[in-house]
């Protein structure tokens, strides 16, 4: 059954906790958050997969990006008060991912507008998702609501990384230059 009627009353319950919790609750909100780039990071993962997107390394995109979402959800359940928490080796895996980008693009030297192709543009707009959700993450743990581990904030921090990466690839891949703002 896709509905229980349970949270008719405008609360949930988390992970392991007998109470109800209200549904615009700071804990609430931040899972909804979570809930919001993972989803639309599988928009980003089947039109990566369409457009073929692939690291130098012969990784496609999608790959990297599913591996993301599977992360997302230890994220979530850690939120919820289970006891799962993000390791030190998918830190690592994402830090290598970004490195490895980094090595196929020129330097940065200013901001970019966001644009370009379609896919750059996808990418950008779930790093500020992913920012919003690693803000009510911070938020709720900030509250004193929920304990979060030191590498769920460095996971979540590495994220936006990873999706800028990724933006500045697709358009690189595509033959696109960047273009920053002037400031005028």
């Amino acid at each position: 059954m896709l509905y229980t009627r349970k949270g008719d009353d405008g609360k949930t319950k988390t992970f392991g906790c007998d109470q109800r919790i209200s549904k615009s609750s700071a804990i609430a909100e931040a899972l909804g958050s979570l809930d919001e780039i993972n989803s639309f990071l599988g928009l980003c993962k089947v039109k990566a997969e369409k457009e073929k997107l692939i690291l130098s390394g012969g990784t496609y995109f999608s790959k990297m990006v599913h591996e993301i979402q599977k992360n997302l959800f230890i994220i979530q359940a850690e939120i919820a008060g289970s006891k799962m928490f993000i390791t030190d080796e998918k830190i690592k895996e994402i830090e290598e991912i970004v490195d490895a980008i980094e090595k196929e693009l020129p330097p940065i030297t200013t901001f970019f507008i966001s644009g370009g192709s379609e896919m750059a543009v996808l990418f950008d707009i779930a790093r500020t998702i992913s920012r919003r959700a690693e803000r009510r993450v911070v938020g709720v743990a900030d509250e004193g609501k929920i304990k979060i581990s030191d590498k769920t904030s460095a996971y979540l921090n590495r994220l936006s990384s990873f999706l800028y990466a990724l933006a500045r690839l697709s358009n690189h891949k595509f033959g696109i230059t960047e273009e920053g703002p002037d400031y005028k």
